[in-house]
């Protein structure tokens, strides 16, 4: 896999039992660019420690005074900073691609595990989190990926150099082959807690960043109630903490730094030590002596590497542990399914709370707990948050259908829907059967102040589909958020499309026209909104009330307001059912309710 081919056909199935089984995986699925690195490693090691066999042949050529061996050792020197220079060339070029292509895989991997969780996945985890995963976490876990290669590659070069030298100058190769495992393996202690204090580290710059992410994402709200001073003050603390626990981190590995320092030095100056005294006895020439001491200095390069490998994995290992921990997430309905064939068609109806919306009519949701009501709106859609009946469309269990099937059957929008930055036409631009009209959409949706405040605010655009939206729509009320959404959502035209607090942030106006114009957008189509608001719930051909994860009363609006007081209890915003004894109470409620919905007719 090269860059220019990405992203993947297909990512794979990960192992992700476990950080280190993760790290393993990605490994082994890219080990044709594993090889290609450790060949061309290879080159650039052994050339440049063939550089210091070089120098002491020419050395000796001119304490012998032959040219024949002068003129050798200058072509083989030649010869070695050429491989040196293709070999780091090359080196560099599939080191690269190996962490690029490896953080490639680990982000579709997330991307493609978001889109199997849906909405269940912030559920399960805190965005933040997978904002930390997605963006910090892939580069540490490509970096040792791609890392291993050149290790490899690092070790081979130290150990062909300490048998060169023990077959070239068994004297003094003796000493260094004896060294420099001692100097590989020196720093060994320190790497437990090293990699401790690595992981302290990940950890809270992790919390640090899940709470930045979550600031930005409330700053409206916090401004509104004067928090956003509070919050700061939290961020200040939790990056301090960060700052400290990277200062212990980088004192651990400054002292491995050192290390790596201090002993190749002692074992340089024992080499120098015993060598001098092997010339004055004759027993080694002058160039052999030069070869070994070039070498030894030559070799503490490779043996960075070392020091490297042992960072990458201390810091990639918390950060695979991270990515295995949301790649493990699974649905608690199969992805694949069993059927295939086209969508089914007809009543959509839910075993598990005797909730029946028929076909092609619009059913209005009473439920007092908003977080049930989330809950239902996502397994009517067939993305249970944990295993249960399936949902039946047209009585077709939708966990029998594959995913991309029963998402194109139904169609469900959160309470809090996301728009993402570009233009309004590419915000619109989603999968759609090309029956609804963009602009029909947009009527319905009562989104016509929306459309001229968007040119209002664009210098450049006189056409409101080309005028741009910022991230999540910031630069939007959210009444105005709600109002696109909703566009969007009927621009798809799904079968069955389930709608969660689609008018909670507009007025009641304004809620009263857009009811009207979903009703007849969808007319034909099955629509089920879960609302509160008495303007949605008197247009609704079916209301039911959902009471405690069960179906308690079924009938229309003004009939259910008047009969079912559980039901009047939440539509009035009393706090308890039954706690106005008052008639002239329950009167009262009453009238405000149908006073609300006749000023808006």
């Amino acid at each position: 896999m090269q860059i220019h081919d990405l992203p993947y056909p297909d990512p794979g199935v990960p192992d992700a039992r476990s950080g280190p089984r993760f790290l393993w995986w990605l490994f082994r699925n890219q080990l044709g660019g594993q090889l290609r690195s450790l060949a061309w490693g290879l080159v650039h090691f052994v050339s440049v420690s063939a550089l210091p066999f070089c120098v002491g042949l020419a050395v000796q050529a001119v304490v012998d005074r032959s040219g024949s061996r002068l003129a050798l050792a200058g072509g083989l020197l030649a010869l070695a900073c050429a491989g040196n220079a293709i070999g780091d060339t090359f080196l560099h070029r599939t080191a690269i691609t190996n962490w690029i292509t490896a953080a490639a895989r680990v982000q579709q991997l997330l991307a493609r595990k978001a889109s199997s969780l849906g909405a269940g996945l912030t559920r399960r985890v805190s965005a933040g989190e997978v904002v930390a995963v997605s963006t910090g976490d892939i580069e540490k876990i490509g970096w040792f990926v791609e890392a291993v290669s050149r290790f490899t590659a690092a070790a081979l070069t130290i150990v062909i150099v300490c048998v060169g030298l023990v077959v070239y100058q068994p004297a003094l190769g003796v000493v260094v082959a004896v060294g420099l495992p001692v100097l590989a393996v020196a720093v060994l202690p320190l790497l437990p807690r090293a990699t401790r204090r690595a992981d302290f580290q990940r950890e809270k710059a992790g919390r640090a960043t899940e709470l930045a992410s979550d600031t930005v994402a409330g700053l409206r709200v916090l401004r509104g109630i004067g928090g956003e001073e509070l919050f700061l003050d939290r961020y200040r603390s939790a990056s301090q903490e960060v700052r400290h626990a990277a200062v212990r981190s980088a004192r651990m590995w400054s002292l491995i730094s050192a290390i790596q320092v201090l002993l190749p030095g002692l074992l340089l100056i024992a080499v120098v030590w015993h060598g001098v005294g092997l010339a004055r006895e004759g027993r080694i020439t002058i160039g052999e002596l030069v070869a070994t001491y070039s070498s030894v200095m030559i070799l503490t390069y490779p043996l960075r590497h070392f020091e490297e490998i042992a960072m990458a994995y201390s810091f990639s290992r918390p950060s695979a542990r991270r990515a295995a921990r949301v790649l493990s997430l699974e649905r608690a309905t199969s992805e694949e399914g069993s059927l295939t064939g086209a969508a089914p068609t007809g009543d959509l109806y839910d075993p598990a709370t005797g909730l029946l919306a028929p076909s092609g009519r619009l059913t209005a949701v009473v439920c007092g707990d908003p977080d049930a009501a989330g809950q239902l709106a996502e397994r009517l859609g067939g993305h249970p948050a944990e295993e249960a009946t399936s949902v039946l469309l047209g009585g077709v269990p939708l966990d029998e259908l594959p995913l991309s099937v029963a998402r194109t059957a139904v169609l469900v929008q959160d309470k809090d829907p996301v728009l993402l930055s570009g233009t309004l036409r590419e915000l619109l631009d989603v999968p759609a059967s090309g029956d609804v009209d963009p602009r029909g959409a947009l009527d319905a949706a009562q989104c016509g102040d929306v459309l001229a405040a968007l040119v209002q605010g664009s210098l450049s655009a006189d056409d409101p589909m080309d005028a741009r939206i910022t991230e999540r729509g910031r630069s939007l009320s959210g009444g105005q958020r709600q109002r696109l959404a909703l566009a969007r959502s009927l621009i798809t035209d799904p079968e069955v499309l389930v709608l969660d607090e689609p008018t909670s942030a507009v007025d009641s106006h304004t809620e009263a026209r857009i009811a009207d114009g979903v009703r007849n957008l969808r007319s034909g189509r099955t629509t089920v909104v879960f609302t509160s608001s008495p303007l949605l719930l008197d247009r609704a051909d079916r209301v039911v009330l959902v009471h405690e994860g069960e179906v308690v009363a079924v009938g229309v609006h003004r009939e259910l307001v008047h009969k079912e007081p559980r039901y009047r209890a939440v539509v009035t915003r009393e706090t308890e059912p039954g706690e106005s004894t008052d008639d002239n109470d329950d009167n009262d409620a009453l009238s405000g309710v149908l006073e609300e919905i006749e000023e808006t007719a």
